[in-house]
């Protein structure tokens, strides 16, 4: 699984440490659920919703010749 789940404490705060992120990443929230993920290094990512919600997120990957 490329997205990792991201705890969200009693009091609804996020704390991530920036110093333990990948270099390129992306945080996802939605419907009180929050996923962090890693950017590949050649491809196209696409966040498809459905009624205001995250359906998929979608990677399209390429590789240089």
């Amino acid at each position: 699984m490329r997205m990792e789940p991201v705890e969200i404490s009693e009091t609804g705060e996020l704390k991530l440490d920036i110093m333990e992120l990948p270099t390129s990443c992306f945080l996802i929230i939605s419907e009180g659920k929050v996923k962090i993920g890693k950017l590949p290094a050649h491809a196209e990512t696409s966040i498809v919703t459905y009624k205001g919600k995250v359906k998929r997120v979608n990677f399209d990957e390429g590789e240089d010749f």
